[in-house]
């Protein structure tokens, strides 16, 4: 059984077949599904799916691209979900995006909203899932900051060494069809030394298809690749790695 532990079938892509999609996933040998929101509105659209779907969980928070003018408010309603809805699992989507960012303004109003959910995930005892594109050394600033919260570095694009800080740091680390692409080889690295029982597999759809299936819409009936990949890289049994993938998840997430 597979664990996608990264999907967002809040977006509009899905729309004209979510349920039908949603619905033929155990079929598909995929168990589990955890949707995170990126504001409020697609937080909300997370729970929905995880109250309808008994193997569907969700995780709110505030993407970094997200952040509007009101978003102490959206906070405020992220938390009363984060604490009120069973089926949320973690705070998240969250973290820094500096690839479209560039004024220093914004990036720094992006650390102090991630600093800011990074408290929150700490008062109410969930994991965060961080997103980090083009931020490293800021994202791991945060995450020593707030060392103990733990959770997933999500699409994983940093260095070993930054992989072998955020391990002593508690956090797992979970990787999307970019593995499968030609230049994965900084990625390729991470999960040939990082130990099996810190990995998951996500697609992150509908974005980033895996080989062969790059350029479709994403979505968890090919999370099978990831878990192909890493067996590959890894020496290892596939049917291995989906099981201890799988686990480290439900283990990360608190799902029995």
């Amino acid at each position: 059984m597979l664990f996608d532990t990264h999907a967002h079938y809040d977006e509009e892509r899905f729309d004209a077949d979510r349920d039908e999609l949603l619905s033929s996933m155990p079929a598909h040998n995929v168990g589990l599904i955890l949707n995170p929101g990126c504001d409020v509105e697609t937080s909300r659209k997370a729970v929905s799916y995880a109250q309808k779907y008994p193997f569907v969980y969700a995780a709110v928070g505030i993407h970094p691209e997200n952040i509007n003018e009101n978003w102490n408010n959206d906070l405020a309603v992220i938390k009363e979900m984060a604490e009120t809805e069973p089926r949320v699992r973690a705070i998240g989507e969250v973290g820094l995006d500096y690839y479209w960012e560039k004024d220093e303004r914004a990036r720094a109003r992006q650390q102090v909203v991630f600093a800011r959910q990074m408290e929150l995930a700490r008062e109410i005892g969930k994991p965060v899932i961080v997103h980090d594109r083009d931020a490293h050394a800021d994202s791991l600033e945060i995450a020593r900051r707030y060392a103990g919260v733990g959770g997933v570095f999500h699409c994983f694009a940093g260095s070993v060494e930054m992989a072998r800080e955020l391990l002593g740091l508690g956090y797992y680390l979970s990787f999307t069809g970019v593995i499968t692409f030609k230049n994965a080889r900084r990625a390729i690295e991470v999960i040939r030394e990082a130990p099996i029982d810190r990995l998951m597999v996500e697609t992150d759809s509908p974005y980033m298809a895996p080989e062969p299936f790059r350029g479709r819409r994403n979505s968890s009936l090919y999370v099978y690749r990831m878990a192909e990949k890493i067996a590959e890289i890894k020496g290892m049994d596939v049917g291995e790695v989906e099981r201890i993938t799988t686990e480290n998840g439900k283990r990360l997430f608190g799902i029995d």
